[in-house]
């Protein structure tokens, strides 16, 4: 039987996952068997890059958080050897760097997650993943706008050295 000291602490940890899982934009379930110390430290730190955290912690831990939160859409997945990777400011990023890291590793697979408070499937969160970053899509958006701008300056161009040609 666990003492009163340990299961208060273990009511704060879960208290403390609480709160951060509710703030969270991102909660990702993956499974992380056969990654080596120096990967979980460089994915520490590409995840710390953007806003992210990857935390390993006990299944009935996250599971109680989760459920204090209301969520049991995620409890099939706490099984076997799982972190828990959380977006604070944002979620495609972090999906994105841990996307990148699952297709470079066979081993390590995504299990699924929360989205903005819906709970996805791997599949969905993947195909997110896969989306291209706001940058690249503003930065495809620019270069179209310029394209055709500069297409419209040529055509003026064009019209103005006519009529100057004909007068």
């Amino acid at each position: 039987m666990a003492s009163s000291t340990v299961i208060k602490q273990k009511e704060e940890e879960v208290k403390k996952l609480s709160e951060k899982l509710k703030d969270a934009k991102l909660v990702l379930l993956t499974e992380y068997r056969g990654i080596t110390v120096a990967d979980v430290t460089k994915l520490r730190n590409d995840l710390r890059n953007v806003k992210g955290e990857y935390k390993v912690i006990k299944n009935n831990i996250v599971k109680r958080a989760l459920n204090e939160n209301g969520e049991t859409g995620l409890d099939s997945l706490l099984e076997g050897p799982t972190a828990v990777i959380l977006g604070l400011e944002d979620y495609l990023e972090p999906s994105k760097v841990i996307y990148n890291y699952s297709k470079d590793h066979e081993f390590y697979k995504i299990k699924g997650g929360i989205i903005d408070g819906k709970v996805m499937t791997a599949e969905e969160i993947i195909t997110l993943a896969k989306l291209p970053s706001r940058q690249e899509l503003l930065a495809k958006l620019a270069g179209a706008l310029l394209g055709n701008i500069t297409k419209l300056a040529v055509a003026l161009d064009q019209v103005k050295a006519q009529k100057e040609a004909n007068a």
